[in-house]
């Protein structure tokens, strides 16, 4: 590992649990399109879609909700164990 990555590693050591856990999604949403293949207008029009998809599988009885609180209770669990 280089050195500027160790030393970033050192200084997130020193961060709450919860700031640990807010720098982890934040790094995921900030790189989780590099690999993506098109233009913005064309990913954009496909997470569009997308939502629709999910709205109409719902609307249908195909898919279930949970309350947000429940669901990041869940996710803090999922990081934390990580």
């Amino acid at each position: 590992m280089n050195k500027r990555v160790t030393a970033l590693i050192e200084e997130a050591r020193n961060l709450s649990p919860d700031e640990r856990e807010e720098l982890i999604l934040r790094l995921k949403h900030e790189f989780a399109d590099e690999g993506a293949e098109g233009t913005p207008e064309e990913i954009e029009a496909a997470w569009v879609a997308e939502a629709e998809r999910r709205i109409a599988s719902f609307e249908r009885g195909e898919t279930t909700s949970r309350p947000h609180d429940e669901m990041m209770v869940d996710l803090r669990k999922l990081i934390r164990g990580a």
